[in-house]
């Protein structure tokens, strides 16, 4: 069976080693283009590319797929199939219609719960505490196609989207082995989504870490455990900003905001729209991440309340 594959960060790499590893001839690996990142500014290639050329395996980058000379290039690779992983692109029917066995997904929630961009960090933030992979045939809608296979996991309390994204990226690949041989041999089911069911979530921006004090502790915490580590929640005292990377909740009541005590004894507690938030890890500014506790020891915080 001839594949194309197309991912692009970290959570795709677990899928194209398994494809790798499995022997699977593997045509070509498309990806999304090199960008430029860090203090320099440098350009770098994404993880699926590094991966993919240690393998010996043709790379192709387009910045729209679906552009002429993308569709040009696949259909001259002529794959059975392609299997897409993160990939971050829509695919057109045009593309969709090249492979004779269609296209494949790996999307990281049970749909079609957590449609969207970033199901991972939606579900955490969400306080769901179960959620999984799904392997499904692609089609011209956002995670709409029939289901192939899917497998879940339980979301622990202390999860972070980080710890999350590996768990689902590892289940994913190895989802997508055992659902390529169904496909190959042609017993792999194919079940409808229910679309009352559905619910989509869109993509991680800045906007969305500002914590809202008037939400509960257990709602903010898992606001900062679901960004982590790629974003943080943050707030305000005055125009500086305090980025929370770790916290847990305790009883109490204060008004939202308010911090309750800020010392290298007590720590840091704040005042929410339910009980009591403990920052634990938080990055003050000018500051590294630091310990509360620790940060406290040479700094101080005298202002009343969070914003």
């Amino acid at each position: 069976m001839r594949i194309v594959f197309m991912g692009t960060p970290q959570f795709a790499v677990s899928s194209l080693n398994n494809l790798i590893e499995s022997d699977y001839d593997i045509a070509a690996v498309f990806t999304q283009p090199d960008r430029k990142s860090g203090r320099g500014h440098k350009l770098n290639p994404p993880p699926v590319k590094v991966v993919a050329q240690e393998n010996d395996i043709p790379v192709l980058q387009f910045s729209k797929i679906k552009s002429p000379q993308g569709v040009a290039a696949l259909k001259v690779l002529q794959p059975d199939i392609i299997v897409t992983a993160a990939f971050g692109q829509i695919l057109s029917k045009e593309i969709l219609d090249i492979p004779k066995l269609g296209c494949i997904n790996v999307h990281a929630s049970l749909l079609p719960k957590y449609r969207g961009a970033a199901p991972i960090q939606w579900a955490i933030i969400n306080g769901e505490t179960q959620t999984g992979v799904t392997i499904m045939y692609m089609d011209v809608g956002l995670d709409t196609g029939d289901i192939i296979s899917a497998e879940s996991i339980e979301i622990t309390d202390n999860m972070t989207g980080g710890d999350l994204y590996d768990k689902l990226a590892v289940l994913g690949a190895d989802l997508l082995i055992e659902t390529l041989r169904n496909v190959e041999n042609g017993s792999a089911s194919r079940t409808k989504q229910i679309e009352e069911q559905s619910s989509y979530y869109p993509m991680l921006n800045k906007k969305l870490g500002r914590i809202d004090w008037t939400k509960s502790a257990e709602e903010i915490r898992n606001l900062v455990r679901g960004l982590f580590p790629i974003m943080s929640a943050y707030t305000y005292i005055g125009d500086d900003m305090y980025k929370i990377r770790e916290a847990s909740v305790e009883q109490g009541t204060a008004l939202p905001g308010q911090i309750v005590c800020a010392d290298a004894k007590q720590g840091l507690l704040v005042g929410t729209g339910k009980d009591l938030l403990r920052v634990d890890l938080l990055q003050a500014p000018g500051s590294k991440s630091m310990d509360a506790i620790g940060y406290l020891c040479g700094k101080s915080i005298t202002a009343e309340r969070f914003e």
